[in-house]
């Protein structure tokens, strides 16, 4: 008789993922999926990166295939520096680059870093459910802040810090996930002004900063906040996510520390993926490459909050994007998200519920919509699906 393996206490805190029900829904070819966080297959440039990966394996094949350092390709984080100096007015060297295995890395490595079971942290109001579940691994508290339309509400942020010490607070200002609110830059400001001085630090993730419908930059917290905010950033919705690149800008101390709990981790980040990415940046126009995803995102965009607003029963509301890849609708009242969820994959219709992005029992009448990994004939079909079951409902 064989006995069963004894887990980690830490598991018993960590929330079921939700993600495994997306991806078995996603199998469905029939189903017109609003519930993914994909970027567009269609608008990655896979002739450029054939071409980039040729050149590497054909010039520098030996060095591409070899292990690397831990903080990652040399050129790939001088890269990342420059557009930081270039775009955002932010001091950047590549000595604060540290490349990752996708953004969603820094996640892991600063909880690891920071956080002692039962250490409090701040998050957003709804927030990001791959940020929580990889907290949730290290045991802290959570402290949600209320989101509004233009950032975290600042009467409850000031009053997180009150009440007892923080270790992070962790936010989306740009095209949030889930909401697709930015952060005005009022707001940006009042956030560094409470936090300085503090031992509080700010983790700025900026996964969606490039993808701004009118290709205007948004100065991010850290211009305000330099020596106490973590800022990462990803290639994956910008270039392709199946490279995993990503990378975090933070202060020379963190850094330190974060390559350290990296290197334990996996030693460094896959350098062929690395340098096919160099190779692809440094030989195509990036910015011409993201007004195409831009102007393709804002479209989806514009069309989906239409459909919302035309076809959709009384008492719904929505977000209404400045850009990302994501915007919420909020239900008419007595209508459950998870309902929606059930009865939608009957219609061949899959949304995302809101209570995974909720780690206080909130968002039952909150759904999230991607409209980035599809097309103007899928949504058009998708969403009059979506309005007869929630018009079926009431």
């Amino acid at each position: 008789m064989v006995s069963s393996p004894t887990f980690a206490t830490r598991m018993e805190r960590v929330p079921a993922s939700f993600l495994d029900t997306l991806f078995a829904v996603s199998q469905d070819p029939e189903i017109i999926s609003f519930a993914g966080g994909l970027p567009s297959s269609v608008l990655i440039d896979v002739p450029g990166l054939r071409k980039a990966a040729q050149d590497v394996l054909g010039e520098e094949g030996c060095t591409a295939l070899q292990y690397t350092t831990t903080d990652g390709y040399l050129p790939l984080r001088e890269f990342v520096a420059h557009r930081y100096r270039t775009r955002l007015g932010v001091p950047a060297e590549a000595g604060m680059i540290q490349i990752l295995n996708g953004s969603q890395q820094c996640l892991d490595l600063i909880a690891k870093i920071f956080i002692n079971p039962g250490d409090r942290i701040g998050i957003e109001r709804p927030g990001y459910l791959g940020a929580f579940e990889a907290f949730s691994l290290y045991e802290p508290v959570f402290v949600p802040v209320r989101l509004d339309a233009d950032g975290p509400d600042i009467s409850s942020f000031s009053r997180m810090l009150d009440e007892a010490p923080v270790r992070f607070f962790y936010g989306v200002p740009n095209s949030q996930n889930p909401s697709g609110c930015t952060y005005s830059d009022g707001k940006r400001r009042e956030i560094a002004r409470i936090l300085e001085g503090t031992g509080t630090i700010l983790y700025e993730d900026d996964a969606f900063g490039e993808l701004f419908f009118d290709n205007r930059p948004r100065a991010p917290v850290k211009k305000y906040l330099p020596d106490q905010t973590v800022m990462s950033g990803s290639f994956s919705k910008i270039v392709a996510p199946g490279l995993r690149i990503g990378w975090m800008f933070a202060p020379r101390e963190i850094l330190t520390r974060f390559n350290v709990a990296k290197q334990a981790a996996d030693l460094h980040t896959n350098l062929l993926s690395q340098m096919i990415l160099s190779r692809y940046l440094t030989s195509t126009n990036l910015d011409e490459h993201l007004r195409k995803i831009t102007r393709a995102y804002r479209a989806n965009c514009s069309l989906m909050c239409d459909l919302l607003d035309d076809l959709f029963p009384e008492g719904i509301t929505h977000t209404r994007p400045e850009g990302g890849m994501f915007l919420t609708a909020t239900l008419p009242s007595g209508i459950d998200s998870m309902d929606v969820f059930r009865r939608g994959i009957t219609k061949k219709v899959a949304v995302m519920p809101g209570a995974p992005f909720y780690t206080d029992g909130g968002g039952g009448d909150l759904i999230r919509l991607n409209f980035s990994n599809t097309d103007e004939e899928k949504i058009r079909e998708g969403m009059f699906r979506l309005a007869r079951v929630i018009s079926d409902q009431q």
